[in-house]
Formats: structure tokens, sequence, C-alpha cells
């Protein structure tokens, strides 16, 4: 709430500064007096400190263990996926932020669980700030969202959203989205920082005194952070990013901040006519197809979170017939040009008289350096027209040097590689991996290493360019 705008009301800022000679007020000191033109008379007023009253507490302290904690308990989501990611479900009480790019899915995806949790025989309200009320419900209608518990509200002013929650009473309320609802007692336009502040602040107080499961929408900004103030984020209980390509089916979400449970879970889902479903095991979108090796591809196994996902990097080298060209579709532009450079350095490749680009498959995102292996002996077997030994996958981090570092949760991610048939893995030198049982595992302490590796392989031929 704004200083000196209280609820109900308009009330004149107190002035900081008062000319001695005529009364004039300000807010800063300034030289010379605004309305007799006196220099030097502004001084400032000074202000007695206000006196917070001492006021005694409705409920008396405990003793922590005697605290009541049957209305913090977990109720799950019906969503495997989500429940993953949230620690198990919705705590009663708790608030939960869920941002993410406009189309990506995020009123689907609650949707479904509003629906979900209305089967179940809980008391739902859906607000909707964005749509009206039929284009809601022809959604649910496509998606089998229709339960006779799930109540719809198309609202935007504040006040009239807390007479729905007086009303209805919900178990679970849904909010879609915080920056379309604005309070008459604050100025400003709806998605302002101030009116940010009221409307979250306000369902988060009604949610802990209800003890209701409150899920507000947030809509991020260019670069995937979430839109408005950061205090949005400090003031709920759990903030999630819903993650995706629009041109791909496959979307993430993942906790950024979790009072409840992990904030290192990620929870995969797959979009498509007839609503979204969670994945179990999303690690074969990421794979492509071939009937034999294809040079420029390599497998890596990335983690999201505690989720090890095997995916596939594709990298395409081919002369320049002007100025060179960079382009990268779901890798770090930065990873690719550090990995070019120590290639050129390392393995005398004149990558900078080459075009070069370099993809993931499947529309996942691969962040970490873990990938940097997999990405450049892609590079490297496209540059030779010849295909990496099959089936492999390779792990580690490169670097400036052209040595191999080790990275987290190497057992994890042979284990997974395992399971999908993968026999045989590079990882870096000294790593501590408990190879499984069919897997023949490489170490390489270098860049030199594995491309000698890569080099005797049975569907390699490259020539000895390490000297």
């Amino acid at each position: 709430m704004s200083a000196g705008k209280p609820r109900g009301g308009v009330r004149e800022p107190r002035p900081g500064f008062r000319c001695g000679e005529c009364g004039w007020a300000t807010q800063k000191w300034v030289g010379r007096c605004g309305e007799c033109q006196a220099w030097g008379t502004v001084e400032e007023v000074a202000r007695p400190l206000a006196v917070t009253p001492v006021r005694t507490a409705a409920e008396p302290a405990r003793p922590i263990a005697e605290v009541e904690s049957e209305s913090a308990v977990t109720t799950p989501t019906g969503v495997d996926e989500l429940d993953r990611v949230l620690g198990g479900g919705l705590v009663g009480g708790a608030v939960v932020l869920l941002a993410g790019e406009p189309g990506v899915g995020k009123s689907t995806l609650l949707l479904d669980v509003a629906s979900r949790a209305a089967s179940h025989g809980r008391r739902v309200l859906y607000v909707t700030g964005e749509e009206s009320a039929a284009q809601v419900r022809l959604r649910a209608e496509r998606i089998g969202a229709l339960r006779p518990r799930l109540l719809l509200a198309a609202e935007t002013d504040l006040a009239t959203v807390l007479g729905h929650v007086e009303s209805v009473a919900p178990d679970l309320l849904v909010v879609d989205s915080v920056q379309t609802v604005a309070s008459d007692a604050i100025e400003g336009s709806a998605g302002g920082v101030s009116q940010v502040r009221e409307v979250a602040g306000s369902l988060i107080k009604v949610a802990k005194q209800r003890g209701m499961a409150t899920v507000l929408v947030g809509h991020v900004t260019k670069d995937g952070s979430v839109a408005g103030h950061r205090v949005l984020e400090h003031l709920v209980d759990v903030v999630c990013q819903f993650e995706g390509d629009k041109h791909s089916s496959l979307r993430m979400v993942r906790a950024v901040k979790n009072r409840y449970g992990p904030t290192d879970e990620v929870g995969c889902f797959e979009i498509g006519e007839s609503g979204i479903a969670g994945l179990a095991d999303p690690s074969g979108l990421f794979m492509s197809r071939h009937l034999s090796p294809v040079p420029g591809t390599a497998v890596t196994v990335t983690l999201e979170g505690r989720r090890p996902l095997v995916a596939e990097v594709q990298g395409l080298v081919s002369p320049a017939a002007g100025p060179t060209r960079r382009a990268t579709s779901g890798l770090d532009s930065q990873r690719l040009a550090m990995v070019l450079a120590v290639l050129e350095r390392t393995c005398r490749l004149p990558m900078s008289r080459h075009d070069v680009y370099a993809a993931t498959v499947g529309g996942v995102r691969l962040a970490e350096p873990a990938a940097d292996l997999a990405l450049a002996l892609a590079l490297m077997s496209s540059f030779e027209e010849t295909p990496l030994p099959q089936p492999t996958v390779l792990v580690g981090e490169i670097g400036l040097a052209g040595e191999v570092r080790p990275v987290a949760g190497v057992n994890r991610r042979l284990a997974e590689a395992s399971r999908l048939g993968f026999t045989t893995a590079l990882v870096p030198a000294g790593t501590p991996a408990e190879a499984p049982a069919q897997m023949l595992v490489h170490e390489v302490a270098d860049l030199r290493a594995a491309l000698s590796w890569a080099s005797d392989g049975p569907h390699a031929a490259w020539p000895n360019r390490l000297g």
C-alpha cells in the first residue's frame, strides 16, 4: 500500500521541510522558498516518533511440540508430475505461484488440477481475469474438466473476488492471473507493482486464515523471470516455472522456491488437443530414430533437477561461402563458442572458416556444462562426416585447456542410459562411477583422449588431427 494513501481514503503527505518566514511546506529541501522567494529559510520539520501500541495476542505462544500439524498435511493434486515438483501435493493455506509465458499451457494444467480436486469432493473456485466464463467452459469441456463442485467466476476486482471466497468457502482457489486483478483502494492499473502487492497480500491473508490452498498464475518477462516486483516471489510459499517451446509438445514445471518440498525436481508434461498429460518417462522424446549411425549426432544424459534425461545433440559443420554463421537451438550459444575455440586450438580444426549449427532433439534445453563433451564430438563427427561409435553416451564438461572435468550425478546418468539400452559411456577421468553390469565405461582426461577413443571405434576412421 502506498504511503499516505490508506484504504478507504486519501491523506495528504506530511511535509518534511517548512519555510520559517511564510510557512510554505515541501517534501524536499530547497535553498530558496517557493512562496516568498527567501533564501536559506527552509528548515526540516521535526517529526514525533510513532509509538506502536502493545496488544495482547489472541492466542498465546505455545511450545512448538504442542502445535497441531494436521492443517499442514499435503493433499495430492492427482497429477503425479506436478505432485513431484510440489513435494507431494498442495498444503492447506499454502500459496503457489505458477509463472510462465502466454500460451504455454498454465491455464490448461490448472483447470485439470481443479477438476481432479473437485472430482474428489473438494470445493474449488476458479477465478479467471483474462478470459470470459464461456471461454473457460469450452476449454473445460474439451479436456473433460466439467465437475459440479468446480465453480467458475470471471472477475478482475479484488473486493468481488474476496466476496466469492467468502460465499463459496472453497478448499482450493485458483486465480488466473494475479496481474489482472486490481483493488479500488490502490492507485494504478492492474499488474502494477502496488496493485500486485496489494492483491497478492490480500489473497495470501485470506488463504492463511481459512487454511485454503491457493494457486496464482503469474506472467513472465522476456527473460523468463516473473513479471512485476520480486516481492511477489517473496510473499508466496512456492514458486514454479512453467517452461516449454510453443513449437514443441513438451512442457516442464520446475520449482525455484518451495517451503514444503525440494527445489531440484522437474515435472514433464505433453500438451495436445485433449489437454495436458504427465510424462513419467520422457527420455524417448529427446532421441531421433535412425536406421543407421548418422554423422553429427551424439547422445548425452542431462540432469533436470534430480531426474536424468537422455538427450541427443546434433551438430552440423559446413564450409562458409561468406561470413561465418553460428546458430543454436536448445543449447547455450556461449558454450558453443567456447567448445569451438577449444576444438580449433586443441584439435587444429579450422572452425573459424566454417558455418556451425547445433541443436537438441525434441525441444529440450541443455543448459548444464555436462553436455560439452557430446557437443564437441558431434561437431567433430559432422566435420569428418563419420558417425560416432554406437550406442554410446558422453558426459563431461570441457575446460578452456581442453580437459574433461567431472560432473555431478554420474551414477544416475549411467543407470538411465543403461535402462534405455546404451552399452558404452565416456566419462571424465577420476569419476567415482559405479557402472551398470552391462555397460562398458571409458574414462578420458581431456578432449584429445576422447577424440582418440572415437577414432579407434568400430565405425570411425577419422584422420589423425591430434599431432
